[in-house]
C-alpha cells in the first residue's frame, strides 16, 4: 500500500490533546466523561472502546464542536482541543458520522446531500461540485467515468449501508482533518459494514486524516487502526483511560480485563440465561396471538392523480406469519428489505397495503380483530414497540418519568419500575434528560418503557444495537425470561448470536427493489 498524500488530497491530518478533560451533561449529576488525558497524532487511526455509558459518544461529539454551548448548564473541566485550538472555534476540522443512516440524510437528492457541508463552510461552487464528484466516487457510490448512482438519485431509495456510505462521502467533501465515526455499522448488514468498512479505509489511504472510530464491535476495525484506546465509565473517580496500545498487543494482553469491561473482544460472546421453556402452558400447543396472512407492506400513503387513488408500492409482498405466546420470531434479511416496514404494520402501527393482521381473541381482548384500528392506550397494553430510533418514542424530561409515562396513561402503578432500572442499568439515571444518554443507555431505556406496560407482545427493532457485551447479555437474559412467562417476542435483527439465545422461529426477507450498488 503507497504511503498517503494528504497534500494532493487536500486534507491537513489533525492532532488531538486531551488534557484532565471532562463533560457533565446539562441535568446531570455526575460527568459522563471524567479527567481524560489522551493525545492522538496527525493521521493516526484509533478505535475507541468501553462499556455503555464510558463516554464515548460524548468524547466524539465534543471533538465535532457539537457538544452543547458556552452557555448552556453542562460543565466542561480541562481541555480538549484539536491542533491546539477548542472544537467549537474551528467546525468543519472534524467531520462526525453517527450511528444512525436516517438522521444523517439532509437532502433528497444524492448530489445536493454530499454538497451540503461544503456549502456550509462557503466553499467555492465549482470546487464544491469537484469535490462531490471525488467523494462519491471515494466511497463507492459513482464512479469516476460516471458509473454507479447518478447525482439526482433519491437519498430516499438508499440502503442502509448507501446512507452511511453517503454521510461519509458528505463528510470527505468538506475536507476535515479528523474523520469522528461513532458506531457507523450499527444497524447494518453484514454486507453493509464490509461497504462501510471498506470505504474508510479507502478514504484514510488516499487522505491520511486522522480517525476515531467508536464501535463495540472489534474484529470489524481492528485490522484498519493502529492503536486501541478503552474508557471506563465516566463515574468512576480513576484516570478516563483503562488500556492505551498497539491492537495486537490490547487484545492479547488485556483479553479478560477486556472481556469483563464489556468489551467485544473477537471470539468472545457473553453467557446468557437459558431458555427452559418452548411450548405453551403445560406443554400443549402455544397460543396464537397475532397472524399476518398474505401481507403487503410499505410506508408510502395512498396519492392522488386526479379523480384516481393510487395505493402505495409495496416494499414486500405476500408475508404470512404468526406470533406466539412464549416465542420468538426474528425477522432478518439485508438492509432496505423491508424488515422495520412489516414489524411496525404486525405492530398496528402502519395499515397493509393488502392482506391482512389478525389478533386472536386471547390477544384482543375485545379491542378488535385490527390492531392498527386500536386506540393508544389499547395498543400499549397489548403491543409494545420498541423503534430503531430509541428518540422517536421519548416524550418526557427525565428517565423516571418515561418509565412512568405507559402506566399512568393506562392508570396503573409503576410497580414493575425500579426492576426494570436496576435490570437494565439505568438506575444512576433516573433523573437525567433522554436525550442526553448514551446511545446503548437510549436502547435499554426505550425497550424498559415499552416493558413499563406490560403488553403481551413486544416488537423490537434492531434492540442490541449500542450494547456493550455486559448490557447486551443482561438485556438477552431478561428477554428470555419474559419468553419464558409468555410474553411474545418479535425482534427485527442482524445480531445473530441474539436470535440464537431467544431461540424461535425466523422469517427472512429478500431484497426489495434493487438499488445500483
Amino acid at each position: 500500500m503507497t504511503a498517503p498524500d494528504p497534500a494532493s488530497a487536500g486534507v491537513r491530518p489533525a492532532a488531538v490533546s486531551a488534557q484532565g478533560w471532562g463533560w457533565r451533561h446539562a441535568g446531570r449529576s455526575t460527568a459522563a466523561v471524567q479527567g481524560l488525558d489522551l493525545d492522538i497524532r496527525p493521521g493516526e487511526r484509533v478505535l475507541l472502546l468501553g462499556p455503555s455509558g464510558a463516554g464515548k459518544s460524548t468524547l466524539l461529539h465534543a471533538l465535532a464542536g457539537v457538544l452543547g454551548d458556552e452557555d448552556d448548564d453542562a460543565d466542561e473541566t480541562g481541555s480538549l482541543l484539536i491542533d491546539g485550538t477548542a472544537p467549537r472555534r474551528q467546525r468543519g476540522r472534524a467531520g462526525l458520522m453517527q450511528q444512525d443512516p436516517e438522521t444523517q440524510v439532509v437532502l433528497s437528492r444524492l448530489g445536493d446531500d454530499v454538497a451540503f457541508g461544503a456549502e456550509n463552510l462557503a466553499v467555492p461552487r465549482g470546487e464544491i461540485w469537484r469535490r462531490v464528484h471525488e467523494a462519491l466516487d471515494d466511497v463507492g457510490l459513482r464512479t469516476a467515468a460516471g458509473g454507479g448512482l447518478p447525482l439526482d438519485h433519491p437519498t430516499s431509495a438508499l440502503s442502509g449501508g448507501q446512507k452511511q456510505r453517503l454521510a461519509l462521502a458528505g463528510i470527505l467533501a468538506m475536507r476535515p482533518g479528523l474523520i469522528l465515526l461513532d458506531e457507523p455499522t450499527a444497524n447494518l448488514d453484514p454486507a453493509g459494514v464490509l461497504e462501510v468498512r471498506d470505504a474508510v479505509a479507502r478514504c484514510l489511504d488516499k487522505t491520511g486524516a486522522t480517525l476515531v472510530v467508536v464501535e463495540h464491535r472489534v474484529s470489524v476495525w481492528k485490522d484498519l487502526v493502529d492503536r486501541i484506546v478503552v474508557l471506563r465509565p465516566g463515574r468512576s473517580t480513576e484516570t478516563a483511560v483503562l488500556i492505551d496500545g498497539p491492537p495486537d498487543q490490547v487484545l492479547s494482553q488485556a483479553r479478560d480485563m477486556l472481556a469483563a469491561a464489556g468489551v467485544w473482544v473477537p471470539g468472545y460472546v457473553p453467557a446468557t440465561r437459558a431458555r427452559t421453556a418452548n411450548t405453551g402452558s403445560g406443554g400443549g400447543p402455544a397460543e396464537l396471538l397475532l397472524a399476518a396472512q398474505d401481507l403487503a407492506v410499505s410506508r408510502e400513503r395512498p396519492r392522488r392523480r386526479g379523480f384516481r387513488t393510487l395505493p402505495p408500492v409495496p416494499v414486500q409482498s405476500g408475508l404470512t406469519a404468526q406470533v406466539l405466546a412464549g416465542h420468538a420470531l426474528t425477522i432478518t434479511g439485508p438492509n432496505g428489505s423491508g424488515k422495520s416496514t412489516f414489524a411496525l404494520t404486525l405492530a398496528g402501527l402502519l395499515a397493509p397495503v393488502d392482506g391482512k393482521v389478525s389478533a386472536a381473541v386471547g390477544l384482543s381482548d375485545g379491542a378488535g380483530i385490527d390492531p392498527f384500528t386500536w386506540k393508544a392506550e389499547q395498543l400499549i397494553a397489548r403491543i409494545g414497540t420498541v423503534f430503531q430510533e430509541p428518540e422517536h418514542q421519548f416524550v418526557t424530561g427525565n428517565v423516571l418519568d418515561e418509565l412512568m409515562f405507559g402506566p399512568r396513561h393506562l392508570g396503573r402503578g409503576g410497580e414493575r419500575v425500579d426492576e426494570l432500572l436496576e435490570r437494565l442499568r439505568l438506575t444512576h439515571l433516573v433523573d437525567a434528560n433522554p436525550y442526553t444518554l448514551s446511545g446503548g443507555e437510549k436502547r435499554r431505556l426505550s425497550v424498559a418503557t415499552v416493558l413499563a406496560a406490560h403488553p403481551k407482545v413486544l416488537v423490537l427493532d434492531e434492540p442490541t444495537f449500542g450494547q456493550d457485551a455486559n448490557t447486551w447479555a443482561e438485556l438477552a437474559s431478561f428477554l428470555s425470561e419474559l419468553l419464558d412467562a409468555g410474553t411474545a417476542v418479535v425482534s427485527v435483527t442482524h445480531d445473530a448470536e441474539f436470535s440464537s439465545v431467544l431461540g424461535g422461529s425466523q422469517l427472512e426477507l429478500t431484497a426489495a427493489a434493487a438499488v445500483p450498488a
